[in-house]
This record gives C-alpha cells, structure tokens and sequence, in this order.
C-alpha cells in the first residue's frame, strides 16, 4: 500500500520528468502507446492502482482493464482502461491521447470518452494526455456537437498536479483532489463517491437505459402503426409478437456490429435501396445461418417472411442507432438492455375497432403501480450469495450437474447474472488448472485465455433454465442471454468457428427457456375446473418441459 507522500513523490518526479522534456513530448510521432507507458500507467500507480496486476488478480477480479485498441472508420471502439474494485464493478473509464493533442478545447475526444461512459451507466470519467487532466459528468447524455468543456467537472494541467496553491475548493492543491478522489484507498473510503454525490447528477441528467427505452417506445409505436396499417390480417397477439421480434432482431446485429462481430455498417446498408424491410429480412436469413439463435428461426416465425412495413419506419429506427446517435453498443452492457427491455415489456399493443392500435399498461403492471426492475448489485448478491456457494471448492465436472431455474424469470436479470458468474468460475478455474490452449475445438480456453465459443454454449445450454407466462419476456431472456454467450467474439473468431470446426456462434436455448405458468401444473385439468381460456392459462409440466433435467434426477 502506498502512503500519500510516498505517491506525492512519485507524480512530482513524473512532473519533472515532463516539463524537463515538454518539447520532444508535444511532437506528433510521440504517440499514444508511449504516453500510456512513460507517464500515465505510473501516475495511476502512484494512487495505489495495480496497473500490471501484479497482484495476480483472476481475470474478473483485475483492479484496471487495459482496452483493445481497434480502429472502424476513423473511430476508436472502446476506451483505454477501466477502473473497477469490489469484484469487477466499474468505477470510470481513462481514455488517453498524447500531449500534441490539446484536451481543454478538443471536441471529439471529450464525446467519445463521455458516449463511452454514459452508455455503461458511468457518472464520471477521466480524458489525459498527462499534460491535461479532465473529469467529466457523464450522467448528462452527450451531443456529437457539444463542445469540449460541456460537462467538464474539473480540468487541470501537469503544473497543477504538485502545485501549492489553493485553486480547488476543499484542497490545498491539485495533488489533494488527485488522492482524494482517485486515489485507490481513498476510493475504498468513499472518496469518489463523495465526490460524485457533489459534482454529478444535477437538473437534466439522463441515464443510458432511460433514454434507450423511451426510443423504444417511439419504435414500437412506429411499427405497430405501419404493421397494423399494412397487414390486416394479423391477430393482436401476432402483432405484438412480429414488432417484438422485428425490434430483437435490429438490436441484435446492431450489437453484433458495434462489437465487430458483423460487418461495419451492414443495417445501414438496408436502407439504401428497394424495399428496406425485405432488404433488412435477408440479412436476418443470413444471420439464421451464422448464428443458430432462435431469434432468427424463421421455421417458428411463419409471420415475419409475409409482412410489409413502409420503408420510413425501417430508415427511422436504423438511423436512430448509428452516430452521431449517442448510444454505443461496444460497451452498453447487457444488464443495462436487460432493465431497458423489463420496462418495455410492462406494455402491449391493443387491437382498437376499425384495426387501430393503442399501446397501454398491461393490466398486473397498472395494478402493481409499475415495472420494478431488480437493481443489479442485488442480482450480483443473490448470486454470489446463492450460486456462489454452491459451486465452491468444485471442479467443472462437478459444476455441470447443477442446474440453476428461474421459474418466473421476466427479462431475465438472474439468469443473466447466474451465467456471467459461472462464466467468469470457469475461466479464472482454467487459467489456475488447465494447460495452455493449443486452439483446438476441445480446449476450453482460447490461445488469448478467454472461454472459448464451445465452452461458453456448453455452460449456457447445460446450466441455465426458465420459465416465464409471457411470451415476450422468455424471447428477451433469450435475447440477453445469447448476447452475454456472444461477448469478446469478433469477427475473425466466428469465422474461424466456423472454418475449423464447422460450428454456428450461437446455441439454439428454445429448450432452456420456455413459455408457461410454473404454478399450473397440466393435471389440473383432470378435475374438470374452468379455468377460461387455456391460451391465458397456459398450464405447464416441468417433467415434459426439462426431461433431461429431470432424468438427471
């Protein structure tokens, strides 16, 4: 544990060491990678971070997550370290430049570290090139053409770091606020959070997954119009069941494209020409072939292939998800869509007379006066607290004959949960006991010491199990699901999958999620009971439902 004056010491010498050589440090050819090495992986282990670590952390526990740098047109695709304490919770994002570039008047990197931030539902985070030091409140949704200075909390420059002089409220100097607010043990004290409280979340902020479900909304309501205009023929229930999917099935890819696991730029392309939604529909034919999700199971879905909607709403929705739009998917996590989804689900769209449609409140939600979403540190403690404990001092084999059931598992925030805790198990398991990975389809780690695809589809399919009455609710578990069993792939790893071992990137999980009411056994319509209308009711039998679970004993 470092002192305060010991790190006071350390970030003077850095001090001094940049202003000895400030000129050869400004020109453009000392990049970005340099700065990171020279000054700021040692400014922040002078406020107790363990930048290398060398304390041997696993790989879910790591205190400081160095990003992969990975161009796309021109734009960065994720930020360059992530601070995390207390079992992986980020606390702010670092994106660094290099000293050439001026940070207090620069427009684009202060967006791009603020989109990063806000999209994970980050209140603050951090822009260097050592030379400048910028806090920003990213509570407030960012605008592509804010300037520099919007929502900048605190800006300082290397002279204020040592500095004496008393320019910053409550600190006698910029090394004060440094170590009070950054610094590692202070933060275990409530520093950063104090900090927060006071410079964050003023009048007109707004959160990632508020401002996400409210285009949601717009979307549905979009669509449903269009649909309901132009398809007559469909039921209520068929209708909210292709707006539904439609909407699942945009999202999807455009995750898998912000994630580089699809080509740049492929939905876009959708809407160039022709008819948009029938464009849009052949890459979900594609996706059936790459993916083997049951999003795209068109053998299911007899509506989606027969239905027309006017090619604006198809432009609308897609424009609305590529910048400048703020959201970016790289780094929204899957929680978030999942809290986002559980609020969407608390409405139905309403066949009126004359086919019109009004969208409403399903009933138990009006009653229960709203949707109420599991926070996620609650989901994060039940889990530890539940799954934790009984898989510990297991091996895999022994892990594998545990099955985890949600029997009313809504957008699915436990099993989510459930199965990123198992995932993160298995990985830090084979990095203590496994042999290095020689890529093959039977290893469980990749050359890089990640899960491999196999392994993450065989965690999911042999471990995770629910049920829920409605029908939407169980297609977004699955939804959440398979897009958590899709993190850290890219591009190149599909197709590699594909090429060696001739395997689709996702699992088909129709049989570990399934559609019912996990109180109404089927038997009780051997007592003759009017239970109304058998499609509301909708009885269910866990032995038929999970036979192998049950065989398994």
């Amino acid at each position: 544990m470092i002192t305060k004056e010991a790190a006071y010491q350390k970030i003077d010498e850095l001090v001094e060491k940049f202003s000895s050589q400030i000129e050869s440090y400004e020109k453009i050819d000392y990049n970005e990678a340099q700065t990171r090495q020279d000054f700021i992986n040692p400014f922040f282990k002078a406020l107790g971070w363990d930048i290398d670590n060398e304390g041997g952390y696993s790989e879910s526990n790591r205190e400081v997550i160095h990003e992969d740098k990975v161009k796309i047109d021109g734009a960065t695709k994720s930020p360059d370290y992530a601070f995390r304490l207390g079992g992986g919770n980020r606390l702010f994002f670092v994106e660094a430049k290099k000293p050439s570039i001026h940070l207090k008047d620069a427009q684009e990197p202060a967006y791009q570290l603020r989109r990063y931030a806000w999209n994970s539902k980050l209140a603050i985070s951090i822009l260097t090139n050592f030379k400048e030091f910028a806090v920003y409140d990213c509570t407030k949704k960012p605008i592509h053409t804010d300037k520099a200075s919007t929502a900048r909390i605190t800006y300082l420059t290397y002279k204020d770091y040592t500095n004496k002089t008393e320019i910053f409220r409550n600190f006698r100097s910029g090394f004060d606020f440094l170590w009070s607010t950054f610094g590692k043990e202070s933060i275990l004290k409530g520093g950063l959070e104090s900090f927060i409280k006071n410079d964050t979340y003023k009048k007109g902020a707004s959160t990632v997954d508020q401002d996400f479900l409210q285009l949601m909304d717009d979307w549905r309501e979009l669509l449903a119009h269009s649909i309901c205009r132009n398809n007559k023929e469909l039921t209520e229930e068929e209708l909210n069941f292709v707006v539904q999917q439609t909407l699942d099935r945009i999202v999807f890819l455009r995750i898998a494209e912000d994630r580089r696991i699809e080509s740049v730029d492929s939905l876009r392309k959708a809407t160039e020409q022709g008819n948009f939604y029938k464009n849009l529909f052949k890459q979900f034919i594609q996706a059936d072939e790459k993916y083997n999700s049951g999003l795209f199971d068109f053998g299911k879905d007899k509506i989606s292939a027969t239905i027309s909607i006017d090619n604006h709403v198809i432009k609308t929705i897609i424009k609305d998800l590529y910048y400048p739009s703020s959201y970016d998917f790289s780094v929204i996590p899957v929680e978030i869509l999942g809290s986002v989804y559980e609020q969407f689900l608390g409405k139905v769209i309403r066949l009126t007379s004359g086919h019109r449609i009004k969208i409403e409140e399903k009933p138990e939600v009006r009653k229960a006066g709203g949707v109420f979403y599991t926070p996620q540190y609650i989901v994060q403690y039940i889990v530890k607290n539940t799954v934790g404990k009984l898989i510990e001092n297991k091996t895999p084999k022994d892990v594998s004959q545990i099955k985890i059931v949600d029997p009313a598992c809504g957008s699915g925030s436990f099993l989510l949960g459930a199965y990123q805790f198992l995932l993160d198990w298995h990985q830090d398991y084979y990095l203590k006991h496994s042999q290095p990975s020689k890529g093959r389809k039977t290893d469980p780690l990749s050359p890089q010491g990640n899960l491999s695809t196999v392994e993450k589809k065989r965690i999911l399919l042999n471990n995770i199990f629910g049920v829920d009455l409605d029908v939407n609710a169980v297609e977004v578990t699955k939804l959440s699901l398979l897009l958590k069993c899709m993190e850290g792939e890219t591009e190149a790893s599909i197709e590699t999958a594909q090429r060696l071992f001739h395997e689709r990137i996702l699992p088909s999980i129709d049989d570990n999620i399934r559609d019912g009411n996990s109180l109404i056994d089927t038997d009780f319509y051997d007592n003759n009971f009017d239970f109304g209308d058998d499609r509301k009711i909708k009885p269910f039998n866990w032995q038929k439902a999970f036979p192998n679970v049950f065989k398994q004993g």
